[in-house]
């Protein structure tokens, strides 16, 4: 297979992106990918990530490929696990504790920070509306994540989001129950439950 072919696959693999990473590590040089994406007018999304001019921009991927540390998480997952009505105006994603956040910040993401033997707690994948998997929490995890940050949070998408999360039919109350107690929100998690039980 030669080379352009295997920059060929890699692009349809990726529903119209290529990551540099990819390239190297499938055996093409950065050379043949710079005349690849000459040759096929791709354009540079991002620092090591180029899409073609037939794909769809997925904001959501470009994040989650110059920040892989990056999980999405409040209102961002919502959305990403069909709990919210809309998509969030601004995307936002959890760090663990320490690390930078300057460019996200300045990209517009919000940005959340958590302590690390906590960051992994519920960690899946869910898929963009372009169909790339990305990272996120699961509904436990983000109910969880919104009742910590309540107060950065409006209250009907709150109550809309634990309503959504009641009529899940793979619900699991005492997962949530567990992450509460380990994210000190068990008391209100309590409450709303009772609420809308």
């Amino acid at each position: 297979m030669s080379k352009f072919a295997i920059l060929d696959l890699l692009l349809n693999n990726n529903k119209g992106f290529i990551k540099t990473s990819d390239a190297v590590n499938a055996g093409v040089s950065r050379a043949y990918l710079g005349e690849y994406v000459k040759a096929h007018r791709l354009e540079r999304v991002a620092h090591g990530l180029y899409m073609s001019q037939e794909a769809w921009m997925d904001e959501m991927y470009v994040i989650q490929s110059r920040y892989p540390g990056a999980v999405f998480s409040h209102e961002t997952a919502l959305y990403l696990l069909n709990l919210a009505e809309r998509e969030p105006t601004r995307y936002a994603v959890t760090l663990k504790a320490g690390t930078n956040s300057t460019g996200l910040t300045k990209g517009g993401v919000k940005v959340y920070k958590v302590k690390n033997e906590l960051f992994d707690e519920g960690i899946i994948e869910a898929q963009s509306s372009s169909g790339h998997n990305l990272r996120t929490y699961n509904p436990e995890r983000t109910i969880c994540d919104l009742l910590r940050s309540r107060r950065n949070i409006e209250i009907q998408d709150l109550q809309a989001a634990i309503k959504g999360y009641m009529r899940l039919k793979k619900r699991n109350i005492p997962l949530l129950m567990r992450y509460a107690k380990s994210f000190s929100v068990e008391k209100v998690a309590r409450q709303y439950l009772e609420a809308f039980l």
